[in-house]
């Protein structure tokens, strides 16, 4: 299966709500390689979980595009959007077991996740024993969900997300409440799938760490892209509107209405204090 590539353009979206409407994105621009690896921390409440459920096509956004491989998200039908998280989208939702039939084997999880996709292209789909080897599963497949420790049942969840063989995988803060191994082997999951199938993976997360694992982060803050690190540096980001945000050590020195003179030479730019 080839990875999807995810392009985001002015995403905006607003919860409506009694006591007044809430805006939880507020212009996203954000261009993810297919088959690349990222991670979207942040806060709690500066977007993330919102984008992922968008990605996801949980949800449409309120204004702008958000596009997965050739799909516009916002302008294809209900019908359209459940065959592609049957098929090209695999989601993984905080709380592992909130993924998983409890009472259910751990094959029996797999299978359900598979039906979709076996019907609409059967020679994609793997044999659920494969994707327990690929995850480092082996010997569990007969073993209850509800009895498994807290890092082999998130590794299940991973492995009903990518049942289907899909190109995009979504997961909402993947080591959560693991310690340190369980969350080692998880990531090496991860590791294990992109690198053998090409999938895109993008993941919430709280973790600087786990950021720093998956390569390449994007903060995302006040519903915006506020910063992108890449091999341990980290970079402000232009918006398509121009804009950009500062980080927060630099706004304690430089606050809300502080003018600044942009200065740009050879190839540097400088914020000047006025």
């Amino acid at each position: 299966m080839t990875g999807l590539a995810v392009r985001c353009r002015r995403v905006l979206h607003i919860y409506r709500a009694d006591g007044g409407d809430v805006v939880a994105l507020s212009g996203v621009d954000l261009d993810i390689a297919a088959g690349e690896k990222l991670a979207l921390v942040g806060p709690s409440g500066s977007g993330k979980s919102t984008l992922i459920a968008l990605l996801s096509g949980l949800m449409r956004p309120s204004a702008g595009q958000v596009r997965i491989g050739p799909v516009d998200i916002g302008r294809v039908s209900d019908a359209e959007l459940a065959r592609m998280r049957g098929t090209d989208l695999g989601v993984v939702l905080q709380g592992a077991r909130r993924n998983l039939l409890p009472y259910a084997s751990v094959l029996s999880n797999i299978w359900l996740a598979q039906r979709r996709a076996a019907q609409v292209r059967p020679a994609d789909v793997e044999r659920p024993e494969r994707i327990l080897s690929l995850l480092g599963l082996v010997g569990m497949g007969h073993r209850r969900v509800r009895d498994l420790p807290p890092g082999a049942a998130q590794r299940v969840a991973i492995a009903v997300g990518v049942a289907a063989s899909p190109g995009l995988l979504l997961i909402d803060e993947p080591t959560s409440r693991l310690d340190r191994e369980a969350r080692d082997e998880v990531l090496d999951a991860l590791d294990t799938i992109n690198r053998e199938r090409g999938t895109t993976i993008v993941a919430v997360t709280h973790d600087p760490d786990v950021g720093a694992r998956l390569g390449r982060a994007v903060t995302i803050r006040d519903g915006r892209v506020g910063a992108e690190g890449r091999e341990g540096r980290e970079f402000a980001v232009v918006a398509s509107d121009g804009t950009v945000q500062l980080p927060p050590e630099v706004l304690e020195n430089v606050p809300p209405g502080t003018l600044l003179v942009v200065e740009q030479t050879d190839g540097r730019l400088s914020l000047l204090i006025e």
